[in-house]
């Protein structure tokens, strides 16, 4: 039998209610492991465990908490093969991607390590004669973390390292489709020299530890990313104690290709933002807004190197698509294809289930054709390795169409002109914009967050993350009289 992972509760490791199993998506045969689900009465354990080791967190010295955090990420990174061959197994994204997840997952840390020294505060005189302010930051507290399957690494830790950098706990719910990476770097942080219950791992369904987890009054504040009803149903639960949230949620992110775009880089960019990942990425190209006097030639050499993408087991050499993520998500990928045809879009290619060598969620990247802006195709999220290609007749339609749209994370272009690239910078209605590169791939230095639907709350990463996860405190001092 398969040892049962455990969860991690105030400084041990405990068994749960209940245990679920996780097979990777690229053979079903392979049982990655099994994993033990919180109850509620861990979890209100947790969070008591949580308070305790947060103040004396807080009362570590600046080096101290320093070396913890860089303890983490240089055994990340130097474990990148290890964790990030694991994290393919049982997410599917080919296995260059989940090293290259790990290692940059450990680099948030080791940047948060060195923002643990650049937590300067700000002076002022007051109005007042003879006082003066000082203004600082705090930690909030408690934070809940609740992270996604299609970057079980790297979300996670670009939530936790700022978090932990800043002085709070952290409670970590990851999502239960993807739990062997979650206790992995359980494994690496609750090695380091941090108090009992300060970093707590607790595994189980969203509508069970989760729900309790965002409504406990004991959580000071919630960074989720996942869809946009679970963000949503968060938010409602949250309000009720005024507990502080931030969220990423869904995305329908446009590539506009003009008509003096380098046509190669332009698919060439397509066809990874489109299908890296199996197209489950929040940054995902889900809409290619094509100009119609490169339009045909586009779409020649977009559908050609989608059939041409070798779609196989994660771990096997030369694959540059593995599965999607469970059979859920498969038929829901499915369902979409058939709701593009049904509303009139051309599947040009693409977007069938595959029979491989092993069996598994596998299935063909898919290109649609002749498609409106007003489709469900390319209003919704559909997470799938599936692209619409939609023709404008100008740079102004396309701008229009790229911001016709409930969401607002990334969204791109391919142009050699200038002034058209500095316009769209300008007027794309959303939170990050590329120019000549994927809209798929951000910094760790620099914030990442959208608008509309996409994103609520402060931004994360880089130095931004700091309004998230610490409280502003300003004092007045006075000095008195010298003697």
């Amino acid at each position: 039998m398969t040892e049962t992972k455990l969860n991690h509760i105030a400084g041990e490791w405990v068994s749960g209610g209940s245990e679920i199993e996780n097979r990777n998506p690229s053979d079903l045969s392979d049982l990655v492991g099994r994993f033990a689900q919180a109850t509620p009465d861990q979890l209100d354990t947790a969070l008591d465990a949580a308070i305790a080791a947060q103040a004396e967190w807080a009362a570590y010295g600046l080096e101290r908490k320093q070396a913890v955090l860089m303890s983490i990420g240089t055994e990340m990174m130097a474990r990148a093969e290890e964790l990030g061959t694991l994290l393919s197994r049982e997410e599917g994204k080919p296995l260059a991607e989940g090293k290259g997840e790990v290692y940059r997952a450990g680099q948030f840390f080791t940047y948060y390590a060195h923002e643990i020294l650049r937590q300067l505060g700000e002076n002022a005189d007051s109005v007042r004669p003879g006082i003066e302010v000082d203004i600082r930051r705090d930690p909030v507290g408690t934070v809940a973390v609740i992270s996604p399957w299609n970057f079980p690494t790297a979300t996670a830790s670009w939530k936790i390292a700022p978090a932990l950098a800043f002085g709070n706990a952290v409670i970590w719910k990851p999502a239960n489709l993807t739990p062997a990476s979650a206790h992995a770097l359980t494994e690496i942080i609750t090695r380091q020299d941090i108090p009992k219950g300060l970093f707590q791992l607790v595994m189980g369904a969203g509508r069970d530890v989760g729900q309790r987890l965002v409504e406990s009054p004991k959580v000071d504040a919630i960074s989720f990313t996942g869809s946009v009803p679970v963000g949503k149903g968060i938010a409602a639960a949250a309000i009720g104690n005024l507990t502080r949230v931030q969220m990423e949620m869904g995305s329908k992110n446009a590539l506009a290709v003009m008509d003096d775009a380098d046509l190669d880089l332009a698919v060439t960019l397509a066809l990874g933002g489109a299908f890296g990942g199996s197209g489950q990425k929040c940054t995902a190209s889900s809409r290619l807004i094509v100009h119609d006097a490169i339009h045909d030639a586009f779409v020649d050499k977009l559908v050609a190197g989608a059939k041409a993408m070798k779609v196989g087991h994660a771990l096997a050499e030369g694959t540059q698509m593995g599965p999607v993520v469970s059979e859920q998500q498969l038929a829901e990928n499915l369902a979409y294809v058939e709701l593009g045809k049904s509303e009139g879009a051309e599947l040009a290619c693409g977007g069938a289930r595959l029979t491989m060598e092993t069996e598994g969620y596998f299935m063909s990247p898919g290109v649609f054709l002749n498609t409106t802006n007003q489709m469900r195709i390319n209003r919704e999220e559909m997470f799938a390795p599936l692209a619409s290609v939609i023709r404008v007749g100008s740079y102004d339609e396309a701008l229009a169409t790229v911001n016709d749209t409930d969401f607002g994370l990334v969204s791109g272009i391919v142009t050699r002109n200038l002034a058209r690239a500095t316009d769209f910078r300008r007027k794309a209605q959303t939170g990050v914009v590329t120019v000549n590169l994927p809209t798929a791939g951000t910094d760790y230095h620099v914030p990442f967050g959208g608008r509309g639907l996409s994103s609520y709350g402060p931004r994360e990463q880089g130095t931004y993350a700091r309004e998230f996860y610490t409280s502003v405190k300003t004092s007045y001092i006075a000095s008195g009289t010298p003697e």
